[in-house]
């Protein structure tokens, strides 16, 4: 029978890319994982493990070894969830990850539900955007992650991940200032009377980015980004200081009356939508079962945007 310790081991490394990676997440020093997965193919009696360059990569055999400890793994985390509800109390530590608005927008209302409900159990936050946060809960640095699609780009789908949908959050143009005779009837006459404009987008690679890159595309016009930020606070405020234009969503008021001046989006690309997303063996956990709960409450609590 094969040591499901070393599994993990390579299943780590079939998640983290380096050897290194997989010692820091595990705090282990490099050479004892290397030592631990050469102890693993002596008993299993193939190669797992191939030199690409300074690195390694795992072998087609090391594939199917990963692909049970897979299974495995959920398994047990099964097995967890049911020890858990058995249990009349819950406790423990759950992992979150969101990205900012709904870390700012849902997360402090969901944090005081589960105080009240469970003060037992710990919720342990991380602000990251889904990009860094989804391989991160494939590689179980955390238990739930929030994140977000946008129109028109919906993300891969990996094995093994469940996904519930939380909200959909409308898409408004953001102003640095009125646009003369606009009454915003006309979605891509706004855009298009912004070509000339400087914008601020998040940065290259991520999903927000390819949407609104695309959008203006779409109307004409290559966007002239010259402030690139995650923050969409920052956003908001260069917006109001009349630096630049934006795409900004609903949670970004979180209720307030918006600061700007907001235009209506083209039909079909005016809502992204908010998701939880936990792996497929830990969606029955209590307290996975509570976040979830706790974050629609949230939601539902959220007072409407005038």
């Amino acid at each position: 029978m094969f040591d499901l310790h070393r599994l993990r081991l390579l299943r780590e490394l079939k998640h983290r890319g380096t050897l290194a990676a997989v010692a820091a997440a595990l705090s282990y020093a490099p050479s004892s994982v290397s030592q631990q997965l050469s102890q693993l193919e002596a008993e299993v009696g193939v190669p797992l493990l191939e030199p690409v360059g300074r690195r390694v990569r795992l072998t087609a055999q090391a594939e199917i070894l990963v692909a049970h400890a897979e299974a495995v793994l959920e398994r047990l985390e099964r097995a967890e969830a049911d020890i858990a509800a058995s249990l009349t109390d819950l406790t423990g530590t759950l992992r979150v990850a969101s990205f900012q608005t709904a870390a700012l927008a849902l997360i402090p209302t969901a944090l005081g539900l589960l105080r009240d409900q469970h003060p037992r159990l710990r919720v342990h936050v991380t602000q990251m955007e889904p990009e860094k946060a989804l391989p991160a809960l494939q590689a179980r640095d955390f238990d739930l992650v929030l994140a977000e699609e946008y129109p028109g780009n919906p993300n891969p789908r990996p094995a093994g991940l469940e996904q519930e949908d939380l909200l959909d959050d409308p898409l408004h143009l953001a102003l640095p200032e009125p646009v003369d005779g606009s009454d915003g009837t006309a979605p891509m006459a706004d855009l298009r009377s912004l070509a000339d404009h400087p914008w601020v987008m998040e940065p290259e690679g991520t999903a927000a980015r390819h949407w609104a890159v695309t959008l203006c595309r779409t109307a004409g016009f290559e966007p002239d980004v010259r402030f690139e930020t995650t923050d969409l606070l920052l956003h908001q405020r260069l917006v109001e200081q009349k630096h630049a234009a934006a795409f900004l969503p609903d949670l970004v008021w979180n209720g307030q009356p918006p600061t700007v001046a907001l235009r209506r989006l083209p039909h079909g690309r005016r809502t992204r939508r908010i998701f939880t997303v936990v792996r497929q063996g830990r969606s029955r956990h209590p307290a996975v079962l509570a976040c979830r709960d706790a974050l629609r409450r949230a939601v539902t609590s959220r007072s409407p945007q005038p």
